[in-house]
């Protein structure tokens, strides 16, 4: 399948480890240049050097927060600067914390709303004007299942992240006619290091091993098993590339057959 990346750039946010390092990585060996951020310099520029080892492709690095709106313009001005344009942006951000209805207290919420949404937003609307005029471009927001299949305990990471939703459906109706796609993509249980931090943290309260809380989130899995980070990085790359001219608007689930709704 022709992806059609070698030579484009792709600007990912929050990528120094995890699932957007993955798509990082995952971009840069199918061709493109590829700009990351994260709020520590230090493991982003680790993060960046160790990418264009392994795959030989160019790599930026800037120590940005996408929640703080100069820094998301300093990371995108950053990534011009750097290659001259951008026609992939994949957006990305810390989750909310976690929390229920009761405990929940409303400045959380505007918090919640800098963080997830407003990023997504600002990031999105810096970027689209340059692909509109040369008609060409991929946006890929990473959400969540929560958007799919609203999560007990996190009633911010549900409220916001739904947001970006809509605000990409949106977005993509308007950007369409320039050939300029935006799609949500929601990770499942993927092995990274916060699902090893979420099992070590599960064990202590319940009283048993990692290893047996690992079991747990396996049974709530039709495959029967965590994803790997490539796997989700593999749909990102497909998003963000020619072969998915045809897909826009769309909110698409890795998740190994978690999420039980129809849409």
């Amino acid at each position: 399948m022709y992806l059609g990346l070698n030579g484009k750039t792709a600007a990912v946010c929050a990528s120094s480890r995890g699932l957007g390092r993955a798509v990082a990585f995952g971009l840069a060996q199918e061709g493109a240049q590829v700009a990351v951020c994260s709020r520590s310099e230090e493991n982003i520029r680790a993060a960046a050097e160790e990418i264009a080892r392994e795959t030989g492709a160019p790599v930026h690095a800037t120590a940005a927060d996408v929640s703080v709106p100069e820094d998301a313009r300093r990371f995108l001005a950053e990534t011009r600067a750097a290659f001259g344009q951008i026609d992939i942006l994949v957006t990305n951000a810390g989750g909310p914390p976690p929390g229920g209805f009761d405990e929940t207290p409303a400045e959380s919420y505007d918090l919640a709303h800098r963080l997830t949404l407003m990023s997504a937003v600002n990031l999105i609307r810096d970027a689209a004007p340059e692909m509109k005029e040369r008609r060409w471009g991929r946006i890929v927001n990473m959400t969540s299942l929560s958007v799919k299949q609203p999560m007990d305990n996190l009633i911010l990471s549900n409220t916001a992240r739904a947001a970006v939703v809509a605000f990409a459906k949106t977005a993509a109706t308007a950007l369409a006619p320039y050939n300029v796609t935006v799609n949500n993509l929601c990770p499942g249980i993927i092995y990274t290091d916060r699902i090893v931090e979420l099992t070590q943290a599960r064990a202590a309260a319940n009283g048993t091993s990692p290893e047996e809380e690992a079991e747990a989130l396996k049974a709530t899995i039709p495959m029967g098993r965590l994803g790997e980070p490539a796997e989700f990085a593999n749909a990102a790359v497909f998003l963000a590339s020619e072969a998915a001219s045809y897909i826009t608007g769309a909110t698409i689930q890795v998740d190994g057959g978690a999420v039980k709704s129809l849409l």
